[in-house]
């Protein structure tokens, strides 16, 4: 594997998650301090995008995977492919906007918006573009244009930040401005409406891109393509129902306000988690279009087995960072809202485990059995939703952390018992055990510290000394002495 050109990759996809998330985070005290827990509304956010996930995994339905596979194969014009590709997710999201509009009343009474049905349509407008970005977005990284969506990506983040701190620090100031501030559930309904206009923007951004829709509609390809990524969309389904079902089933598990209350907490300190998902997801964008391009490398176990091992390693360091300086971080969410930080290291976990997952999943993608995928993924997500039926009613957002826990942790587990026999890779399980038992055991150290009393600014300087531990370990084992 180039792993010089994974590195560089990963840093420039990494820039745009990270600063991204950053910015993002940033966002995360001006909601928190402004929208009192006790009201729901960051409950309200934090459902609403659970749909919204939940609904671009429908509308994409695999197309990303599917754009790497056949614009990868021989004699195969991956133009076409990448035509086919945006004909087919714009027909689906021009579908799904005609039906939201056609039945918005019923559709929003049945979500729980009633009284805003402005909400469910913006999102529709929001989810419809998204699917169609991400499928262009999947080109630049085909082609290897990193800068470009770097670019685009930051056009949509900037102005977000913009548009937020403009709701919320200065619109409750201006009389005139405070209505429309109140309409919208004192703020809440405001952040999708810049949403919805940041989103825009990029589409306007992306014209240059959306002209390959020109190249035409190959319908065997089509079919080809279609045939290939239906386990993917099943796969991406259960995926994301792994990611969001929880903040989709906890107002309904708990009806009524108290319900959105803890959902609240749950996705405001979740927030926190997140660092493991963009590193996730900065490594996925580099690693996957590396392991599909090169003929060399895809038939290579021994790519996977690096992959595998450099991500584990590094995810555990992220991990340890945020537990050990959780002191600090916790200041990221308002007051009323801190009482849900002990679920982020359960949640952190689950993320990992999505993300070992991922690295496992090639063994069904480059052999072409993704309904493996779909099989296990789904077992995973009936697992997760059944910890959430059975405990949140008596622990609430609590069962929300350990159902993706499990959910993840089983995904995990069969995807790696399964891929043994069907596509063998030499994990360096010696290795990899190592950092996980270092780990664990310096989690539990480090929150024995935070715990034990000592003043704030000692704790933290003892759990950096943990932490520097655990880097020169990851340096000792993977640079200086790679295996």
């Amino acid at each position: 594997m180039n792993l010089k050109s994974l590195a560089k990759d990963t840093a420039l996809y990494g820039l745009v998650s990270i600063v991204g998330r950053f910015l993002n985070y940033l966002l995360v005290p001006v909601h928190t301090y402004r929208i009192p827990a006790e009201s729901g509304g960051y409950g309200i956010v934090s459902n609403l995008y659970a749909y919204t996930a939940l609904f671009l995994a429908l509308l994409t339905f695999g197309m990303e995977t599917t754009l790497f596979r056949f614009g990868s194969k021989e004699g195969t014009d991956d133009r076409m492919v990448y035509s086919n590709a945006l004909r087919m997710v714009g027909g689906v999201s021009l579908a799904f906007l005609a039906l939201v509009f056609l039945f918005l009343r019923p559709i929003s009474g049945a979500m729980g918006y009633a009284a805003h049905p402005e909400y469910i349509w913006m999102f529709a407008l929001i989810t419809a573009q998204d699917a169609f970005q991400a499928v262009m977005y999947s080109r630049l990284r085909q082609q290897r244009r990193p800068i470009r969506f770097v670019c685009l990506k930051f056009a949509f983040i900037i102005p977000s930040i913009l548009l937020n701190l403009f709701i919320f620090l200065v619109m409750p100031k201006i009389p005139a401005l405070q209505g429309i501030f109140q309409q919208f559930n004192y703020g809440v309904g405001l952040i999708f409406v810049a949403n919805l206009l940041c989103t825009t923007l990029v589409s306007l951004l992306f014209i240059p891109e959306i002209r390959g829709i020109a190249y035409g509609f190959d319908r065997r390809l089509a079919r080809q393509m279609l045939s290939y990524t239906w386990p993917l969309l099943l796969l991406s389904l259960v995926g994301v129902l792994n990611q969001v079902s929880d903040k989709i089933l906890l107002p309904k598990l708990m009806p009524g306000e108290d319900g959105l209350v803890q959902l609240g907490i749950y996705g405001a300190c979740v927030k926190i988690a997140m660092i493991m998902a963009l590193l996730t997801q900065a490594f996925r964008y580099a690693y996957e279009p590396i392991v599909f391009a090169d003929s060399k490398d895809r038939q290579s176990p021994a790519t996977l087995a690096d992959g595998t091992k450099y991500f584990i390693a590094f995810t555990l360091l992220a991990f340890l960072a945020v537990v050990f300086y959780m002191p600090v971080l916790q200041r990221f969410v308002g007051q009323d809202y801190r009482e849900g930080l002990g679920v982020v290291p359960i949640v952190m976990m689950a993320e990992i485990f999505m993300g070992v997952y991922f690295n496992l999943s090639f063994w069904y993608k480059l052999t072409d059995q993704n309904w493996w995928g779909a099989v296990i993924s789904a077992i995973g997500v009936a697992v997760m939703i059944a910890v959430n039926v059975v405990g949140v009613p008596r622990i609430g957002y609590w069962a929300c952390a350990w159902g993706g826990f499990a959910g993840y942790g089983v995904s995990m587990l069969l995807s790696w018992l399964i891929g043994r026999k069907k596509y063998p890779v030499p994990y360096d399980y010696r290795t990899i055990l190592l950092f996980a038992a270092v780990a664990v055991t310096l989690f539990f150290t480090g929150r024995g510290i935070l715990s034990s009393g000592l003043p704030t600014f000692a704790a933290l300087a003892l759990n950096t000394l943990l932490l520097a531990v655990y880097a020169a370990l990851c340096w000792y084992k993977l640079i200086r002495r790679p295996a």
